[in-house]
């Protein structure tokens, strides 16, 4: 693995007709510029650049790939191709439009509208920041995701799954529509192949069974991740990790907290969403939809006294818990 990042593309640079203008993010997986087209319109432009897997120097333009890393590198780059062709044949206001893709440079360019605006993250942490009892309100909650899985719906009619969706790649426009960015195929095909010491996954909104190699995955995987986003805009921050979830699962007890801040409904949803058992979450989007939109049984059972006792007591516990094991690494760290 790279220990320094390859190098963005330089200002000016000319890719397929597209004059690049600035580096706009960066990522294990590539770069994201803003560029020109022949027109002057503004473009985003994605490059395949894993850093886990390739170099680039300052200046150039071919990336340098190990030759014990090229065959791996290539499949990474088939799977993203292979990605921006099906996703041009995507048009649907909540699914990122893919313009154009091309191979140059060694490497492959996806080439989409330029969207300005947030992404749900940071919207989430602006809101988690002001310290009230709602992150967001139920209503933004159903209307938001009731938009992003009309997207996700049209997207596993095309026999594709996202695979990275969490609320890093849920933008928000200036106009106030939401969009799912940033498809993870090739970043599944690098994980389940590569065999890297670190999963390449964002904690907490990956499904269980993308960390088994042999493990089927379908709807249900995208939607255990809309689950957890959910579960980030109701608490300001993600649920656990699905590995850790297996062994001790909280989030039945990080859930209770919300009873009566949110309805009994909307957390029955995510429990459901982020099920362990694939079997046992909403199969399709349609499923989903159709229970994200029921408000006509919205309650909010209100916690009895002895069940703030009992979750208070429980937190407690579980902080001490860590506490100790905390200071047993320490203790173990200077022996």
């Amino acid at each position: 693995m790279s220990k320094v990042r390859p190098a963005p593309l330089a200002p000016n640079t000319l890719i397929g007709g597209y004059r690049v203008v600035r580096k706009v993010a960066a990522g294990g997986f590539g770069v994201v510029y803003l560029a020109e087209d022949s027109e002057g319109q503004q473009v985003a432009i994605k490059e395949y650049l894993p850093s886990a897997l390739a170099t680039r120097v300052a200046g150039e333009l071919l990336p340098q790939v190990q030759p014990e890393r090229l065959s791996l590198y290539r499949l990474g780059l088939k799977s993203f191709f292979e990605e921006g062709r099906s996703l041009a044949q995507i048009s649907h206001p909540s699914v990122v439009s893919v313009l154009n893709f091309f191979r140059e440079n060694e490497t492959v360019y996806m080439v989409m509208n330029y969207l300005e605006g947030a992404s749900l993250q940071d919207f989430i942490v602006t809101a988690r920041d002001l310290k009230q009892a709602k992150v967001f309100r139920e209503s933004t909650i159903r209307s938001l995701f009731d938009e992003i899985l009309r997207g996700l719906r049209i997207v596993h009619q095309h026999k594709m799954l996202h695979l990275d969706i969490k609320p890093a790649n849920v933008f928000i426009t200036d106009d106030n529509k939401s969009v799912l960015i940033d498809f993870g195929a090739a970043r599944e095909v690098l994980s389940k192949e590569g065999n890297f010491v670190r999963p390449m996954y964002t904690p907490g909104f990956a499904a269980p069974e993308m960390y088994r190699r042999d493990a089927a995955m379908g709807p249900w995987t995208d939607i255990y991740a809309i689950g957890a986003c959910i579960y980030a805009c109701m608490l300001g921050y993600p649920p656990n990790e699905a590995p850790q979830r297996l062994e001790k699962d909280r989030i039945a007890m990080a859930l209770t907290r919300m009873r009566g801040v949110y309805s009994d409904n909307l957390i029955e949803i995510v429990e459901w969403c982020m099920s362990l058992d694939p079997l046992s979450r909403p199969q399709s989007v349609f499923a989903l939809q159709k229970e994200l939109s029921r408000a006509g049984e919205r309650r909010y059972t209100r916690l009895s006294v002895t069940e703030k006792v009992r979750l208070q007591f429980d937190t407690m516990v579980s902080d001490t818990k860590k506490s100790v094991q905390k200071a047993t690494r320490f203790g173990a760290k200077i022996k």
